[in-house]
């Protein structure tokens, strides 16, 4: 989905008072998959539009959407592609700080 396409979405939600909560890549350190600006818009049903990179990082930070959905509180994730989770190595190696926030409903 291009951005045009996923800010179209949020006015859409906006006009019709559906809840939708968007993740922004704001920082990174070292090598990311996607770098600051990078997206993802999360519906109510856990479907959502977008990358900020994929993988378990993305997995990190659609679960703390989820929670910004039920409650509406910003929160700050910061996702460390450095350390090895269950014996895999991460690809990426670097760190984002990915903002959440419920920008509809």
């Amino acid at each position: 989905m291009q951005q045009e396409e996923l800010f179209t979405e949020i006015r859409q939600a906006q006009t019709v008072g559906e809840r939708r909560v968007l993740a922004t890549v704001a920082t990174t350190r070292g090598s990311t998959p996607r770098g600051p600006g990078a997206h993802l818009l999360l519906r109510p049903d856990g479907t959502f539009a977008g990358t900020i990179g994929g993988g378990c990082g993305e997995a990190e930070v659609w679960q703390e959407a989820m929670e910004t959905m039920a409650d509406g509180k910003p929160r700050v994730v910061t996702v460390d592609l450095t350390t090895p989770v269950d014996g895999d190595d991460k690809i990426c190696g670097g760190v984002m700080e990915v903002f959440i926030e419920r920008v509809s409903g």
